[in-house]
């Protein structure tokens, strides 16, 4: 399709409906997926159901927000759990020569 030849309506009216086909031309694949996968699992003698519940990882629950441990002085909004990589107002604090102890709550 040469899209070059098309007037700026038909851009426009093209760019608006292109979302909403993506989302059903998946939601059809995701169903024919389905389908197949459920007649694979039973040529086998399972469920679908059965073989995904035993692929699922058993681990425990999910964490739940972290505690702030670290809060900016100038800036009460930058704050840090001390979980996972350190924030960038974190990272120039110490650049600047601060230290963690400085700015834990």
């Amino acid at each position: 399709m040469d899209i070059s030849t098309l007037g700026l309506v038909d851009l426009r009216t093209l760019l608006r409906e292109i979302p909403r086909e993506i989302k059903r031309r998946e939601v059809a694949e995701r169903a024919k997926v389905r389908r197949e996968l459920e007649a694979l699992a039973q040529t086998h003698g399972f469920s679908l159901t059965d073989i995904l519940s035993e692929a699922a990882p058993r681990r425990g629950g999910k964490r739940g927000a972290a505690e702030i441990k670290y809060r900016h002085p100038q800036n009460p909004a930058d704050a840090w759990s001390g979980r996972g990589r350190k924030p960038r107002w974190v990272e120039a604090w110490l650049a600047g020569g601060g230290t963690l102890a400085q700015i834990k709550v």
